[in-house]
């Protein structure tokens, strides 16, 4: 194993020291705007369109967005962009122009209580407690993540930099609520921009450029990861035609739909905004430094495959056993120099508290709202609850912990990652969208497609080769990211056969009870913002996505 400790210097540590003071100081400011429990979950549906938009984007950005993703460059090349380009924006966008009306319009606190206004107590219930035990088990990633960097790196115990990681996220959140956790996603994102982007242009200059790079990646044999289409070496699938489906289908609409449509973590930073144009224009902001982000992850990535000797050696022989989610960190040790060292150790502790914290008080919401006051303790006053979301927050940490130790045993996180959203987001997904645009569908339909789907994709990744680790038995020849797009695929596929089997089945909910909650049951002032027309063409959520999706177009074209 390559030695990763860091040579930091004083001013090195001073920065970080800095940072974690800076991070605290905003948790403190942020308690004394938190005067009850809406001001604590959700900002008091208070905050500027920027404000969250950038938050929507840096929740995102933690450990596995910046580990994973170089760990993908290195081992796969350009098809990781493929997670940004195809994976991420075109369902941001559908989010902001088509969804979000919905969600904001009904008012509601969370995405499992909009399930409960539609489908009622059976897939509310199922939503609440899949979401709730996903967040536990991504925010375990993060810290994980947190603590194994600052062990290899400078040297802690393991089991010290776990404590302190943790302790820092849950002073801030728990003092703060989500203001603090949003605030501090927007410090983070400039932070981890001003670690990665040095770290990518210092690596190019070493490499030679653009053309250099391209040159030593096409000289090494490794002229396929310069390509993003097929990417049959990400999907594992040895047939062009079916990598590209993997990809489009099983990435870019089932878990890519799935993750930002559904998942609150994301939209509860559009839920913290002040209007309705505000909320729809979040992830839409979102998406414009989204589609950057992979020249500041996986490109690096793809240069420490150049730079790192062991990394260059692992892969010229073909090595499975290389851990390549220590690629950026092995291109850090030998690029940057003390003073951006510092740097780069307080962006990687940025993105992985920031992934931890959006986790987190995602997961304080839930169970606070959609768990305890709507089936444990209902009509309590207003504090109550506010009390039980500090007390979520300790508890969600801790299990953390304890679920840190479990993406220990993923050699690319990313793998482990998609499994999980491919089990909880891609048969919401499928739930959600039957739900909002099928008005025949039942209540009974909601929870029953809900957990045959999830059940698909456990299925499925137990099958696998390795979705699952040592729990997968290998009877179907899938490994890799490739099995977790087929679990997600099986998971929709499955959701929406048994969701439409049932509903012909059983008795849907009266018309008039489905205003505001299915398209096409609601007026269309309703689903649409009444003020966009008022806005100049910078703030209008419509002609902002527009933008969006031609640029994101043209990547794909430019980097095909």
């Amino acid at each position: 194993m390559d030695n990763l400790r860091l040579d930091a210097s004083f001013v090195d540590y001073a920065l970080v020291v800095v940072y974690f003071a800076v991070v605290l100081g905003i948790g403190f400011a942020a308690r004394r705007r938190v005067s009850d429990s809406l001001d604590f979950f959700l900002s008091g549906r208070s905050l500027p369109a920027w404000i969250t938009g950038l938050a929507f984007i840096s929740a995102n950005l933690g450990a596995v967005e910046i580990v994973g993703m170089s760990a993908n460059g290195a081992q796969f090349g350009m098809a990781t962009m493929h997670y940004f380009w195809v994976g991420a924006v075109p369902a941001m966008l559908f989010l902001g122009i088509v969804m979000m009306p919905f969600y904001y319009g009904s008012k509601v606190r969370s995405v499992p209580e909009f399930m409960r206004r539609r489908f009622g107590t059976g897939a509310h219930l199922v939503n609440a407690i899949s979401f709730a035990v996903a967040q536990v088990l991504i925010a375990g990633i993060n810290l994980y993540l947190l603590a194994h960097i600052v062990e290899l790196l400078l040297g802690w115990p393991l089991w010290i930099s776990l404590l302190i990681a943790a302790a820092v996220v849950l002073s801030y959140i728990t003092l703060g609520g989500l203001s603090a956790a949003i605030y501090n996603e927007v410090l983070q994102f400039f932070v981890i921009v001003a670690a990665l982007l040095p770290l990518t242009l210092i690596g190019l200059h070493r490499v030679g450029g653009i053309g250099g790079l391209i040159d030593k990646v096409t000289a090494a044999g490794d002229s396929e990861q310069l390509r993003s289409w097929p990417g049959t070496e990400l999907t594992g699938f040895s047939s062009p035609v079916w990598s590209v489906i993997g990809i489009v289908f099983g990435l870019g609409f089932v878990q890519s739909f799935g993750y930002w449509t559904t998942n609150f973590v994301e939209v509860q930073r559009a839920f913290a905004t002040k209007s309705m144009s505000a909320a729809r224009a979040t992830p839409i902001i979102g998406s414009f430094p989204k589609m950057f982000v992979p020249f500041l992850v996986v490109v690096p990535g793809i240069i420490a495959g150049i730079l790192v000797p062991t990394l260059a050696k692992a892969k010229s022989e073909g090595s499975e056993s290389f851990d390549y989610n220590n690629s950026i960190l092995l291109l850090i040790r030998d690029t940057l120099p003390n003073g951006l060292l510092g740097v780069a150790l307080a962006g990687l502790l940025a993105a992985f508290m920031a992934g931890m914290a959006a986790n987190i008080s995602a997961f304080n919401t839930v169970f606070s709202y959609d768990i305890w006051q709507q089936y444990v303790k209902k009509d309590r006053p207003d504090g109550y609850y506010l009390r039980i979301g500090r007390l979520a927050t300790v508890a969600a940490t801790i299990i953390a912990i304890g679920t840190a130790l479990i993406a220990s045993g993923y050699s690319n996180l990313m793998d482990y990652l998609q499994t999980l959203f491919g089990f909880f987001n891609a048969p919401l997904f499928a739930t959600f969208i039957l739900g909002m645009f099928w008005k025949r569908m039942t209540a009974t339909a909601g929870w029953m497609g809900l957990v045959s789907g999830t059940l698909g994709a456990v299925l499925v990744a137990v099958l696998s080769q390795d979705a699952l680790g040592g729990l997968s038995v290998g009877a179907i020849p899938l490994s890799g990211q490739g099995a977790s797009f087929a679990a997600a695929s099986a998971a929709f596929v499955v959701d929406v056969v048994v969701s439409v089997s049932v509903t012909l089945v059983t008795r849907p909910k009266p018309a008039s009870e489905l205003v505001g909650l299915v398209y096409s049951e609601t007026p269309k002032e309703q689903r649409t913002d009444p003020d966009e027309h008022r806005l100049p063409w910078y703030q209008s959520p419509t002609k902002l996505a527009g933008i969006s999706l031609v640029m994101v177009i043209a990547l794909n074209a430019i980097f095909r």
